[in-house]
């Protein structure tokens, strides 16, 4: 078999007590969002396999139904930094809000990362599907709508507060005592309608020129933001079909606003349940499942769904339902299984107990690793974000059973060939808006 032109991209999405909601429950697992030692050993394993990047979400606010994972978490930020330190290759990405953050102190986090890191640092843009003003002294969680348009405009002044300094700004010249050339250092000025920000920032461009953007809306103002920012896409998807479409429409687009299709990387989430055989990998589905919390699953899918599903019944699919303000791409996934695939309420709740309306890919080695190769080679994914169901069993168990097969095929890289993430993903150095030149650079190595 020949080896294909491209490879495909992976990150490890962790949830220190693992993904399925009743992981932490297995024999062998370790667990604890606040165990730094198992995070780390999560990320240096993931390292040494050569993953693109491993990721960390975030939600600022807690409750005793939360998935066991995120009911307790490190601000991700400072994760970021302190693992910066112990590792050496592998991309660190992380969630902030644009909702809940200000748009100088994200710039300053990142750009500090980026240096931290020697540059491996992405940013994961969401805007708060959650109501959390009560954090925040806030009267009101805003609206889908206003949540995306404030999102554009908060993004737009982080890149240009991160273009704040050319890069030989600095001169340090000994002999003359000239430190800097004031003149490479640019204020920014901004007055838009959400944000008015002088600058400059007080920390140069990091090694990658701006952190890798990444994105996680699939609704269509989510779509249409990944389109205009968005450099990897991170997406919940359930079939082929439905993640080539998707992927489609967001290349489609970027490329209508001038930007190459392969600067648009999609990775959907996939939690793999492993076995040696098929059936294996099943009944370890099934002991989870019956592990699982239903008043967990409950609420979690009623949020989804922005509705109390809790009367309705367990073996028929659900009513017609109005649309989810705060969460649209996600409940309208789940709907849609229902409603067009006949899917029982049954059944969504021990999806999102499984996967949270994530893929899920239960099967041998084989089957596990051909699947992933069938939605590549179809369009449907430049890569995929790798959500084992407990940890470290269900990380190891993808490291040395799936990643060799990838690998003995050609669909994923032996060793690193760069030090960055935009190294690791193909993508080009952000041009300084005030540096002259024309064009992206070419990827950090």
């Amino acid at each position: 078999m020949s080896a294909p032109v491209r490879q495909m991209h992976l990150g490890l999405f962790v949830h220190a007590a693992g993904h399925h909601s009743a992981g932490w429950r297995l024999p062998d697992a370790e667990f604890g969002s606040l165990n730094f030692p198992l995070i780390r050993k999560l990320t240096l394993m993931a390292e040494q396999a050569c993953f693109d990047m491993v990721f960390f979400g975030d939600k600022m606010s807690t409750s005793p139904q939360d998935h066991p994972s995120i009911i307790v978490r490190f601000e991700p930020t400072a994760l970021l930094g302190a693992l910066s330190s112990c590792t050496s290759h592998i991309g660190l990405a992380a969630t902030a809000s644009t909702t809940y953050s200000e748009p100088y102190q994200i710039a300053r986090q990142f750009a500090s990362l980026d240096h931290l890191s020697q540059g491996r640092v992405g940013w994961n843009v969401v805007t708060s599907a959650y109501d959390i003003a009560h954090n925040f002294t806030r009267s009101s969680h805003p609206p889908h709508a206003e949540r995306y348009q404030t999102a554009g405009e908060f993004i737009e002044v982080v890149r240009g507060l991160w273009d704040s300094w050319e890069d030989d700004a600095l001169i340090g010249d000994k002999v003359s005592g000239q430190f800097m050339d004031g003149s490479k250092l640019h204020t920014l000025n901004h007055q838009g309608d959400n944000y008015q920000i002088a600058g400059p920032l007080n920390i140069t461009r990091g090694p990658q020129g701006h952190p890798v953007l990444i994105q996680a809306g699939s609704s269509d103002a989510g779509i249409a933001l990944a389109a205009r920012i968005g450099e990897v896409i991170f997406t919940a998807q359930q079939t082929l079909e439905g993640s080539r479409e998707f992927t489609q429409r967001v290349k489609s687009l970027a490329q209508q606003q001038g930007r190459p299709a392969e600067h648009c990387l999609v990775m959907p989430g996939v939690m793999p349940v492993l076995g040696e055989t098929d059936e294996e990998a099943w009944q370890l589905l099934e002991t989870l499942q019956k592990f699982s919390n239903q008043q967990e699953a409950f609420k979690l899918l009623s949020e989804r769904l922005g509705h109390d599903i809790s009367a309705y019944p367990l073996d028929e699919p659900l009513p017609a339902l109005p649309e989810n303000e705060q969460m649209k791409s996600r409940a309208r996934l789940l709907l849609d299984l229902s409603h067009k695939q006949g899917r029982t309420l049954r059944d969504l709740l021990n999806l999102v107990s499984a996967a949270r309306g994530h893929w899920l890919l239960v099967g041998s080695a084989e089957t596990v690793a051909s699947e992933l190769i069938a939605w590549f080679e179809a369009g449907a994914a430049d890569g995929f974000n790798i959500m084992p169901p407990w940890f470290p069993g269900g990380l190891e168990q993808f490291i040395s059973q799936v990643l060799p097969l990838l690998r003995a095929r050609g669909y994923f890289r032996h060793h690193y060939v760069a030090d960055t993430l935009r190294g690791h993903l193909g993508l080009p150095v952000p041009a300084n808006r005030y540096s002259g030149e024309q064009q992206d650079a070419p990827y950090p190595q």
